[in-house]
This record gives C-alpha cells, structure tokens and sequence, in this order.
C-alpha cells in the first residue's frame, strides 16, 4: 500500500482525497451504481422472463416463414431455385442464402462463413451454440424436388451499427451522470454558505448571516441555516452581554480604587505604617492596571475601535518603553533594523502601540530572571505571506517556555498556564490578549511559540500611509 502511494503523483493522491471527501461525489456515484445495478436487473430479468418459452411459440412462425422464402425461390419449372429471386430476396431482406445441389452451387455472401441456424441463434442472443439448437437445423433447410439445398441464416452485416449504438448509450449515459452531479450540486449549494458562516461566526463575525435560500419555505438545508443563524445570535447576544458586565464592573470600580489608593497615599509614612501602606499601593495599582486593561481590551474587541494613527518613529518609541520599564529588571537586547529610519514611518496609533510593546517587553522581561541571556527586542521591515509590507516585532526571552499544549490558549483573557498567582510570576492573564486586540486593531496579527528555549511573539502590523486610511 504505502510503495502504490509512493507511485501514486501528488495531484491525483490530492484529487482521490478530495472525492473521498466530496459529498457531491459520493451522492452522484450512488445514485449511478443504483442505476446501473436497477438497468442490469431489469435487463437480465426480462431476458431470462422472454426466453421461457420463446422457442416452442415461434417454431411454427418460422418454419411457416422457411416455406413461404423457399417456395419464393423455386417457383420455376422442375423446382430448381433461382437465384435472382434469392438475390431479390437477400436485398430486401436482412437474411442470407445458401443454395448446394447437382446443379447450382451459390452464396449471397460468400465472405460469411456462418449462416447456419447457430449463427442466427447467436446473434439473436449472444450465447454460444448450445445442444439444443441442433433441434432448429431443419427449420431454417429445405430441400427441393431436384435436390437442392436451400439454407436460410442471418445477415449479419446489419449489426455492424451496434458498437455505434453503445457508443451512443455510454454518451447519453455520462450526460445523465453528469445533469445529475450538476443538480445534486445546486441543491448542496447552500452547505458552502453554512460552512463560510460557521467559519465567520467561529472568527467573531456575526454581522453577515447565513443566506437562506427560499426562506419563506426553506428545505432542511435552509432550516439547519436559520438554526446556525439563531444560535450565532445567541452568541452574540451573550458575548455583549459579557463584554457590557465587565464595561459596567470596570467603569464602577474606578471610583472607589481611587479613593483607596488617594487613603492610602494620606496615611502617615511612619516606620510602623510604612511597609502595609507600600504592599498596599502595589495592590491598588495592580488593581488600577487590571481595571484599565479591561476596558481597553474590551475596547478594542468591539471591531470599530477608533485608532488614532499617526506617523511613528519605531526607534524612538521604543526608547521610550524600555525607559520606562524597571531597572531592577533585566537588559533587553534591541535589534532595529537600519531601513526604520531611512523608510517612511508607519502610521501607527502610538498610545496602543506603546502599550503592546510595554506588555510584550514586560512578560519577556518576568520570566528572565533565572534565564542565561536577556530578551531580545527585534523590529524590522518584512512582507506578510499575501506579500503586503508589515512591520514585523518580535520579542523573545530565554526562560524555560511554557508546554506545546498551552500555546494556544496564551492570548486568552485571563489564561495563565501555571496555576500560581504570585507577584514574581506575572498578573492576572491579561497582557497577550490585549496585545493580540491591538494587533487586530491594525489589521494584524499576533502568534506565540516556543523557541527552545524560551517563548517567542510574532507581531506583524501592516504599513498604511496615509491616503491609505482615508
């Protein structure tokens, strides 16, 4: 098996694997199998039903038709045939003739060799001579008073049009195969729509439903499609639903986390204090960055999200985010490419963009603290697999990486893949998620992998000047 798909081209393994998965095919396939198989019984059937019997019902009709050819042939003086009227007769008549005697010798069709009864038997039939058929000898001779030999058999010259018949019936067949595959394909059409609308729905689109083809009377299709459609409303409704909570929690949370944080930063910097009032600051601004978060990435979620973009010195930018970071933490290796500064700058939304960057830097820079090389910060110039100019940010840190099964789920909100909430591991789950919406936000992408060692994010933003956005 595995030497036959080894010899197998790539095209045609493709092509079987696409049939074997195409419910179009295989409806199509069935229905000509059923075919055949109903037209092979029917034929075989009927056969077998006109053969009982035939022979008894039509020895008498031939033999009566036997003597009226021969009596055609020898109404001449003496009986002798003649062979005028036999020619007369073979031109008329799809039937050869045979005529042996003292007298005259002659062959309407010298070229066929077989114009025994035996012949006419298998033509009639297609089967071979069979024991029985002897019986039919007399039938198709006559013998004249002179002693001629009259022998009747079937021209078979007028069945030379048969492989043009079959001819004929395989074209008429492959046409009806293929009116067939045309409608089972129109009436599986909408299987393609529910497809793209589950595709979208799984995406986050539910804006464009599912069109339903006659949907004041719709077929089992069109009802499955307006299921689809009602359960991605569903989910819509419940995605808002969530989306508008955590927009209330976060907004009504504000307030009093100010309040806190102003009572706090008014108690006495006495030794006493000092050290309750500083782990509680901390709190508080963890709780304020988690609250501000929130409502950026559910900003940012909603698909409109307003950008403010504006040409943008990436070199700069991120002078400025590794500045601002801790300098308790570790270096960050930077590798900016030389055509940032000779190219024209990206138009970019700056706050959003400096956000991703302090966020990716930030996560890069928790989990390189026992690691033996400091992250790496690369930005360079690239084209996407579309071939559309990007700006390409990659950041990498040498820590130990997370487990192949978590990578997918590291852009979720609030996903941690170690159960351990600690203030030296890292927050609450929220930082790859809102640099993947911002990414989106662009119109670009984010990725994760593990670089072994260490984990490594792919961020590619697309270039737009600015007669591009308007």
């Amino acid at each position: 098996m595995n030497t036959l798909k080894k010899l197998t081209p790539l095209w045609l393994q493709q092509l079987l694997l696409a049939l074997g998965r195409s419910l179009r095919f295989r409806l199509v396939l069935v229905f000509l199998l059923l075919a055949v198989a109903v037209a092979a019984t029917f034929i075989s059937g009927a056969q077998k039903a006109f053969s009982i019997g035939w022979r008894e019902a039509a020895r008498p009709l031939l033999a009566d038709y036997v003597d009226r050819l021969h009596s055609e042939i020898t109404q001449t003086p003496g009986g002798v045939p003649n062979i005028e009227k036999a020619m007369a007769l073979t031109e008329r008549l799809p039937i050869t003739i045979t005529i042996t005697g003292p007298q005259t010798n002659w062959q309407s069709h010298p070229e066929d060799h077989d114009h025994d009864h035996g012949h006419w038997q298998r033509e009639r039939d297609g089967a071979e001579r069979h024991p029985r058929d002897q019986d039919w000898k007399p039938l198709l001779q006559q013998t004249s008073a002179d002693g001629h030999t009259v022998t009747f058999g079937i021209n078979k010259d007028n069945f030379e049009r048969r492989p043009r018949l079959l001819a004929y019936a395989l074209g008429t067949l492959f046409l009806l195969t293929l009116l067939a595959y045309l409608y089972v394909r129109h009436l599986l059409r909408p299987l393609d729509s529910i497809r793209a609308g589950a595709q979208r729905f799984g995406a986050g689109n539910f804006e464009q439903t599912i069109a339903v083809r006659h949907p004041k009377r719709p077929d089992e299709l069109g009802e499955l499609a307006q299921a689809i459609n009602t359960m991605g409303a569903d989910i819509y409704q419940m995605l808002e639903a969530k989306r508008a909570l955590l927009l209330a929690i976060s907004h009504e949370l504000r307030s009093p986390l100010t309040r806190a944080r102003l009572n706090t930063e008014l108690l006495p910097e006495t030794p006493e204090v000092q050290a309750s009032r500083d782990a509680l600051l901390q709190d508080l601004a963890l709780m304020r960055d988690l609250v501000t978060d929130l409502l950026e990435s559910e900003r940012l979620a909603n698909g409109h999200a307003a950008l403010s973009r504006e040409p943008t010195n990436l070199r700069e930018l991120v002078a400025e985010v590794v500045k601002s970071l801790s300098t308790s933490m570790p270096p960050i290796t930077q590798q900016l490419a030389a055509d940032l500064d000779r190219l024209p700058l990206p138009w970019l939304d700056r706050t959003r963009l400096r956000l991703l960057l302090r966020n990716l830097l930030d996560n890069a820079l928790r989990h390189s603290s026992n690691a033996s090389q400091a992250p790496c910060l690369t930005i360079e110039h690239a084209h996407n697999p579309a071939g559309e100019p990007v700006v390409r940010i990659t950041v990498r840190d040498f820590g130990s990486g997370v487990a192949e099964d978590a990578l997918p789920h590291l852009a979720e909100p609030f996903y941690r893949p170690d159960s351990a909430r600690t203030r030296t591991s890292g927050g609450v789950g929220l930082g790859l998620y809102l640099c993947k919406r911002v990414a989106q936000a662009h119109g670009g992408s984010l990725s994760v992998r593990n670089a072994q060692p260490g984990l490594e994010v792919l961020v590619e933003l697309p270039i737009q000047n600015q007669l591009a956005i308007k």
